[in-house]
Formats: C-alpha cells, structure tokens, sequence
C-alpha cells in the first residue's frame, strides 16, 4: 500500500506539472492522465527486467518444473478465501462455495496447496478480487498507473488487492512468507510473458500496446470473460455526419 501511495502522489504531481504539455494533445487518452510520468515508470520497469527480473526468471526456470507449480499452486491457494468472500459480495453464491471447497480439499488433501487436487475433481478457480467487487458495483476504474516493478494498474484494481491481503490466512503472514509468494507468482507470470515478448517488440509504441492488453484483461476479468460489445468512436462520428 505504501508503495501504490508513493508511485500515485508521484505520478498526481508530475501529472500536474505537465499538464500544458498534454492538454493540447487531440490523442491523449483520458484513462492515463498521468502519462508522462507513466512513461517513465515503464522505462524504469524495461531497465529492471533487463537487469533483475528476467534474468531471475531464467535461473527459476531450472527448478524441476513439477516443482515450480506446486509452489505457485500453494501461493494461489492463499487467495481462496478472499475469492471466496469476493464471489458472495456478488452474490455468485455457486462460485464462492467452489473457491471455499477449493481451499479446504487443497490444503488437507493437497498438502496445503501444493496439489491442485481439486482442480482435478473438476473445480476450477473462480478467482475473484476485491477491485473486481467494486467495478460490478459501479466504481470507476480510476487513473492508469505504471508501478514501479509492478507494472501496469488502475486505481481500484490494485486498491481491491490491498482489501484481499486483510482476509485470512494472508492476514496472518509473516512479511518472508509475503514475499516469497509474490516472488514465486511474479517469477511465474514473467516465464509466460516470453511468449508475448515478440508481438511486443513488434508493437509500434510498446507502453501503449501495453496498456490496451491491460485495460482488454481487466475489462474481460470484471465480466468474467463476456464483456459487453462496445461501439467504436468512429462509427458513432459516422452517424452524426449522417444526421448533418
């Protein structure tokens, strides 16, 4: 949490600062107010993971992959509970008993999660956060954030995980075990990310490719993958020429 408050009063005071720089701008994107500074952030973030973090993927990589999703298995089992919570808050009363069943079979019979056991009987995740709780409510998503070697976010989607870190038993981690977790998932998601590595090299402008995927993701986890079509801004200054 003290880091998404640093990165966000930075990013809120560089955003003000340069403010004429972009207020002129015909396509600046109104969900990244804060670009500038964004921009930097991800230049910051490529430097990283050229020096720490892909090379740390790599030397994770020789661990036993058997191994390697067992542990990640165990880090995603600590976010049971809360997806649990999360789906009654949406009243996906269905879901909240699959994740509920998911943590007691993973964490008996799965050897506190190293096993998917439950994913084998057919119960998938139903992983739900807390900013995800929020936008069905009706909250905005809030400006677009680059965290520094968090990578992309808005406002209530990383909000919503600092809520999903008070429920149990993520409440009662030591700050090693904490770290451990995010470190396993983080060196995770980077391994998969390789494959994307390519079309991102390819993409004109990587920090704005960057965040359409993010804003796409996010989108299509809120409506748990059936997002509402949306009309394209073109066709809608088609049809007001027509009515001219």
């Amino acid at each position: 949490m003290k880091h998404l408050l640093m990165a966000f009063m930075l990013a809120l005071l560089a955003g003000c600062s340069s403010t004429g720089d972009n207020g002129d701008d015909d396509y600046a994107d109104p969900r990244d107010p804060f670009e500038t500074v964004n921009r930097d952030l991800w230049d910051f973030n490529q430097s990283l993971d050229e020096a720490v973090i892909r090379p740390a993927a790599l030397a994770y990589e020789k661990i036993p992959e058997p191994v390697r999703n067992g542990l990640y298995n165990m880090a995603e089992n600590l976010d049971e509970p809360s997806s649990t919570v999360n789906n009654l808050l949406q009243w996906k009363i269905a879901d909240a008993g699959v994740s509920l069943s998911r943590f007691v079979l993973n964490s008996t019979v799965g050897l506190l999660g190293f096993f998917d056991v439950a994913g084998e009987l057919g119960m998938t995740k139903r992983q739900e956060g807390f900013g995800e709780v929020l936008a069905s409510w009706g909250v905005g998503n809030g400006p677009y954030l680059m965290l520094p070697a968090m990578g992309p976010t808005v406002v209530t989607d990383r909000g919503g995980d600092y809520v999903d870190g008070l429920y149990f038993p993520l409440d009662v981690l030591s700050w090693p075990a904490n770290l451990a977790r995010y470190t396993i998932k983080g060196l995770t998601m980077r391994l998969e990310l390789r494959r994307q590595e390519d079309v991102l090299e390819n993409s004109l402008d990587q920090y704005s490719f960057v965040r359409e995927a993010y804003f796409q993701n996010w989108r299509n986890n809120v409506y748990d993958g059936n997002p509402p079509l949306e009309e394209p801004e073109e066709f809608e200054e088609f049809e007001d020429f027509d009515d001219d």
